[in-house]
């Protein structure tokens, strides 16, 4: 499969799961707003979230992912699923205590994670609560990263972006069907995550089980490939972790601040995952096994291409993301959020921290390009070494921003880390001579980059224009977006063919083209 047919594939998936999500989130506005109920559930939404990241789609698929691809294609497919299972046994174990241990310690631990609650006893009990709920989301959702990336390395990509679509609806169907039902709508959430996360570890087990790689149940054993595996993990681990760090130092800092920051920093960063999840994680997971693979088999002039054509791509699709979200952040908020318990001034104060993110938009992509040219390779220390400079600038920069803009200036904060992140991966890779821009990459860049400005001009004028009927709430409001939307697209795909920014005929054929 073609770099840009797995991307199309894992993107198109990953469009349908962030439509889902959006739908989601505009149910959770509308019968939670941005209070402490809010509050308390994105907390308790975002730390098995955060353990996730280290213990699954973050360390562990990093590391078994090129170790699955190279037992593949040196040992067969037996050897392979084999050595999965063993993966599988120690990882269960290890999770399954862990979560015990959690669920045990969980007033403490959110003392540490959530320290501004503390100060309001109800809403820090509702957060203690509601994540005793989620946290058995963890090891299940763990198992879906394991599973996903023994069928992303067989090119299967569709069922591991597929698994998230799952979530969403499990979501939307506990608010339309239990919310009123149950203490708060925060719980039927939490219930709802827990459930969601049988429904995917089921759907990736069927899929696995009809190709034939399903891992068996096994006693736990520390053999010498698992013991290879940790290895290579603990930095990827570390690695994960710093990020994650990032993003739990907003949680921390942002549960500081008056109620309701918490949320506004999720509806705005959740309007940012779309481009980045469609375009930066299908980049990420299609970029590795291929790379990996390449790699394997000494072609490093291939895998310098691949690495090539993936920024190319992730630049083509997030620079106009990124300038739109710039642009429309306020009716797009006013628009999909400003209904129900969701007011007008809290509609500002997503739209402001918005913006901030989408100005990350393009490094936060790029690091994921970047990322797996070190994975490929089995290196998983030099990003994790990048990770924590990116942390420690996350936090000089909220030292200094915090105090002047509140819940904006910790998206400001997270969007200048990024972009130092992103420059230090790619700086490191062209130094050991894995990355080089050639002239495709030089020449195409520019030319997106001045298609994604027309657009922004083009889109400023159709606001300005549509104004009137960008309103909360109502059908007209709905219909202006997407005119508003319709005119950003039209314009980017025109400007960008007449420049050369892309050429139809180039992704029709990478799109066809299989192997």
């Amino acid at each position: 499969m073609s770099l840009v047919r797995a991307i199309a594939t894992v993107g198109g998936f990953t469009l349908v799961s962030r439509v889902t999500g959006f739908v989601r989130d505009i149910l959770i506005a509308a019968l939670l707003g941005a209070g402490p109920v809010a509050d308390a559930f994105f907390v308790a939404f975002k730390l098995p979230n955060f353990f996730r990241r280290l213990t699954g789609e973050g360390a562990l698929t990093v590391a078994f992912v090129p170790m699955f691809a190279g037992t593949l294609e040196a040992d067969g497919r037996k050897a392979a699923v084999d050595f999965a299972a063993e993966v599988q046994a120690v990882l269960l174990a290890v999770l399954l205590a862990f979560l015990l241990a959690i669920e045990v310690a969980m007033p403490w631990a959110m003392l540490v994670l959530a320290p501004g609650f503390a100060d309001e006893p109800e809403r820090f009990g509702l957060a203690v609560e509601l994540t005793r709920i989620t946290f058995p989301y963890l090891p299940l959702i763990s198992l879906v990263a394991l599973w996903g990336g023994i069928l992303n390395s067989l090119d299967r990509f569709w069922a591991m972006a597929a698994a998230p679509i799952l979530l969403n609806l499990v979501l939307i169907a506990a608010l339309v069907l239990a919310a009123g039902r149950t203490e708060t709508p925060g719980h039927a959430l939490a219930w709802g995550v827990a459930l969601a996360g049988v429904g995917q570890a089921l759907f990736l087990a069927e899929v696995c089980r009809r190709e034939g790689v399903l891992p068996r149940l096994r006693r736990p054993r520390l053999t010498p490939e698992v013991r290879r595996l940790l290895k290579l993990m603990l930095p990827a681990a570390l690695g994960a972790g710093v990020v994650q760090v990032n993003l739990l130092v907003d949680v921390v800092l942002a549960s500081l601040l008056p109620a309701g920051s918490v949320s506004f920093l999720y509806y705005a960063d959740r309007v940012v995952q779309l481009p980045l999840g469609v375009v930066g994680v299908a980049i990420g997971t299609a970029l590795l096994p291929m790379l990996a693979r390449q790699v394997r088999s000494g072609n490093e002039t291939e895998a310098a291409g691949t690495q090539n054509r993936a920024i190319e791509m992730g630049l083509l699709l997030t620079l106009p993301a990124a300038a739109a979200l710039l642009v429309i952040a306020d009716p797009l908020t006013a628009v999909l959020f400003e209904r129900g318990r969701f007011a007008a001034a809290d509609g500002d104060a997503t739209a402001a921290a918005m913006a901030a993110f989408a100005a990350g938009l393009p490094a936060f992509v790029l690091i994921k390009a970047f990322q797996p040219g070190f994975f490929a390779r089995r290196d998983t220390a030099t990003p994790v070494k990048v990770a924590v400079v990116g942390v420690l600038a996350n936090l000089a920069f909220n030292l200094v921003l915090m105090p002047l803009f509140a819940h904006v200036g910790i998206a400001l904060a997270t969007t200048l880390a990024a972009w130092l992140n992103a420059g230090l991966l790619g700086w490191l890779l062209m130094r050991r001579g894995h990355f080089r821009p050639d002239a495709r990459l030089r020449r195409r860049a520019l030319r997106i980059a001045a298609a994604a400005a027309t657009m922004a001009a083009a889109l400023w004028v159709a606001v300005r224009g549509l104004e009137p009927w960008l309103t909360a709430g109502s059908a007209e409001g709905v219909a202006a977006l997407a005119a508003v939307i319709a005119v950003g697209l039209a314009v980017y795909a025109v400007v960008g063919t007449v420049l050369g920014a892309a050429r139809p005929s180039e992704l029709k054929a990478a799109l066809r083209r299989r192997g």
